[in-house]
């Protein structure tokens, strides 16, 4: 079985693009060390507002804040791990929509384990490549 991406049409394109300039969103980034800056220029390009907030007790206070929420598992740790579970439970509790980057799962112990439980608190999105979508 292939999965293939959803294909938008430049008018849905389009559609997106003005509500980003309508109502710029406040991105909660919670990402790896290696694309936070990347992350970052692209959101404020798009004219969002890129927040990355990682400390447990914030994370979880600031997803109720943020119009979204992106966990990026690309350098995670014990610690990463908690914050980016304590945003994700609070985000699904304030119905703010989060998006998966599942970074190396498949190869990896600590973060395949760790998406498939963030799995089940349903994603809004996961953006991977092919084996970690297929991991």
């Amino acid at each position: 079985m292939t999965c293939q991406p959803a294909l938008l049409s430049d008018a849905h394109v389009a559609h997106a693009l003005q509500q980003l300039r309508h109502q710029p969103p406040l991105v909660h980034c919670m990402t790896n060390d290696v694309v936070q800056t990347f992350t970052a220029n692209v959101l404020l390009a798009l004219q969002a507002s890129p927040a990355m907030v990682i400390d447990a007790g914030e994370a979880a206070q600031f997803s109720t804040i943020a119009d979204a929420l992106l966990i990026n598992v690309g350098t995670l740790t014990g610690e990463r791990r908690d914050a980016m579970q304590a945003a994700v439970t609070a985000a699904v509790a304030a119905d703010t929509p989060w998006t998966l980057d599942p970074v190396a799962v498949g190869a990896l112990t600590l973060r395949s384990d760790f998406c498939q439980q963030l799995l089940s608190a349903t994603p809004t999105a996961i953006r991977g490549n092919a084996s970690e979508i297929l991991a």
